[in-house]
């Protein structure tokens, strides 16, 4: 195998499990450290740079980075990034001030944003202190997209939303809200510079079943009885409530309910509990609330007597796999389940409407009706014209509307400047030192078994009586001190000098993971197999030195380390080095530009 070259930005990137798998790529190990160091503020700013809604996503992220983590190779369960996201947000001081000055004087262009969502928002925060003028459009009267009309008060309190929405539509933002845009080419034709459209993905899926249309008025969609929920349109349910779906708006759908009258409310799902779309810990909260989910039941009618909604009929069905693992549902034969009820939430999946777009204007759809979007531009087929979050691929999280939002800002820039759009500078890395003796460091590298802290929440008698409650209270600072030691400190990386290694084999002796080896140099897959523990996991790269004087190589297994630093104390001549690693994103601006 050939030297590892660790000046590669994704190399040491991909070793940060979580900040590789975070969307938008936030310094996890970075803004954690801060929070043990009880620098909430700076542990703020850290995620608001990368994930710009660090109080919102700590309530709401779907939590990309927590599979990934570290710790849970050390133990059962990670540690709880989000909900230390939510500790530098509860307790940090005033931000306004460290906020990126606004130009008086604009620079000439205008950006037009349809959908105030948080992908539209994040474009705005990042093309602002550049001096565009962007002007927002949304149907609704306030800003925010599905983060205002979908995500339950007792999940995001509506003043977390106007706080951290706010520092966006104060930098200046031109808002044209209350006014639904029906006309892209509309828009167009206003002669904006460069149009985002991130309207996200507003239309449930129906289930067109006998008895649909007959008892019709108590049949919701759920994403559109959601928001009629959040802006107070609806403030009761039926008694007996059915939840159709098991993804998290079903989840959202079923707790809302128990807080609106409904005292006998049932999840219902066609596939099997593991294989629901519904992150586990909403699954956990649902039934924590006394919500039963029945699984493999699909729905065949809705029963009605005289126009009204009485019951619903359910098919019993089984998984059944095939030679290559491709499941079906089969009926089981068994009579079918028949359940009473007063009102049914269809929570089976939402889709993008563009009814608006007209289709003589030059942009290209896919076969499923989705715009021809660019993964890495988020460019149209109308150079002028970028798509973002559901409204760009379907629907997804918060996270990912973040994500596209910083790439399609760097777009619109270097567009508007006149550069390729798929031009773009890779990240930009530091590695620094963390020695401060010769057996101290900057970081806390201390690695002990601790399991992950519970966060407390809400009395549920309360709870339950008021939807806008919050149900989770989130770690005190205390917890949140504790829960960050966990953290592994993925970022702080081995960094290996072949020229002062002697080849002692003191750091093989002493690694706790067995993940060093010094050995013959091969091929990839036999030496994977050759080392002092065999490295299965092929995602993750192995580390290798330049040819040591006795021929052989260092080999390190990244999958198994804990940078514990042990390595790094036990080396008698400094071959190993803890160097802190900080991936700078790839921002709009200047910098992304090539003049």
């Amino acid at each position: 195998m050939n030297p590892t070259d660790i000046r590669v930005p994704d190399y040491f990137h991909k070793v940060v499990d979580c900040q590789w798998a975070c969307p938008s790529h936030t310094p996890v190990p970075e803004y954690i450290r801060l929070i043990a160091a009880g620098r909430y503020t700076d542990a703020y700013m850290v995620n608001w740079k990368s994930n710009v809604f660090p109080g919102i996503l700590g309530r709401t992220c779907d939590r990309p980075c927590e599979p990934a983590c570290r710790r849970g190779r050390v133990e059962k369960d990670p540690v709880a990034i989000c909900r230390l996201k939510r500790v530098a947000a509860d307790n940090k001081d005033d931000i306004r001030k460290l906020l990126p000055a606004i130009p008086a004087r604009k620079n000439g262009k205008r950006v037009a944003l349809i959908g105030a969502g948080p992908a539209s928002l994040t474009v705005a925060r990042d093309l602002m202190p550049l001096g565009y003028h962007c002007v927002l459009y949304d149907g609704d009267k306030q800003a925010g997209g599905m983060i205002r009309s979908q995500i339950p008060k007792f999940r995001l309190p509506e003043a977390i939303i106007d706080e951290e929405v706010g520092y966006i539509t104060d930098m200046g933002v031109e808002l044209r809200l209350g006014r639904h845009v029906d006309s892209l080419k509309a828009v167009i034709a206003e002669g904006y510079d460069a149009i985002f459209v991130g309207t996200g993905a507003p239309r449930g899926r129906d289930l067109e079943i006998p008895g649909r249309k007959e008892a019709a008025a108590n049949i919701h969609i759920g994403i559109d009885w959601l928001s009629s929920v959040s802006f107070g349109h609806i403030d009761r349910i039926g008694r007996r409530v059915i939840v159709l779906g098991g993804g998290n708006t079903a989840m959202d759908c079923c707790r809302s309910s128990k807080r609106l009258g409904g005292e006998q409310v049932t999840v219902v799902v066609r596939s099997g509990f593991e294989e629901m779309k519904a992150s586990p810990w909403e699954k956990e909260d649902a039934m924590h609330e006394g919500i039963p989910i029945l699984n493999y039941l699909v729905p065949k009618e809705f029963i009605h007597r005289d126009g009204k909604l009485t019951g619903m009929v359910f098919e019993k069905v089984a998984a059944k796999y095939d030679e290559k693992g491709r499941r079906s549902l089969v009926p089981t034969g068994e009579p079918d389940t028949v359940m009473e009820c007063d009102d049914v939430l269809v929570a089976v999946g939402q889709e993008n409407a563009f009814p608006w777009i007209e289709r003589d204007i030059g942009l290209e759809f896919d076969r499923w009706g989705m715009p021809k979007v660019d993964p890495k531009t988020m460019q149209s087929t109308i150079p002028h014209v970028f798509f973002g979050g559901d409204a760009a691929f379907g629907p997804k999280n918060i996270i990912w509307a973040v994500a596209h939002g910083h790439d399609a800002a760097v777009s619109i820039d270097k567009l508007l400047h006149g550069e390729d759009v798929r031009d773009r500078p890779p990240p930009t890395v530091n590695l620094v030192s963390q020695k401060m003796g010769i057996h101290e460091w900057s970081y806390d590298n201390d690695i002990s078994l601790d399991k992950r802290y519970k966060v407390p929440h809400a009395d549920q008698t309360v709870a339950l009586r008021n939807i806008k409650v919050e149900v989770e209270l989130g770690f005190d600072r205390k917890l949140g001190y504790l829960e960050a030691e966990r953290c592994l400190n993925c970022d702080v990386q081995t960094v290996f000098s072949t020229s002062l290694c002697i080849e002692c084999d003191a750091c093989v002796d002493i690694c706790p993971m067995d993940c060093i080896s010094f050995t013959d140099n091969g091929e990839e897959a036999a030496l994977r197999q050759r080392l002092k523990a065999p490295a299965a996991n092929l995602s993750q790269d192995l580390y290798i030195s330049s040819t040591l004087k006795t021929g052989r190589i260092m080999a390190k297994d990244e999958d198994v380390c804990l940078h514990c630093g042990l390595c790094a104390e036990r080396c008698p001549t400094g071959a190993w080095d803890m160097q802190k690693f900080l991936l700078e994103m790839t921002e709009a601006g200047p910098a992304c530009r090539s003049r």
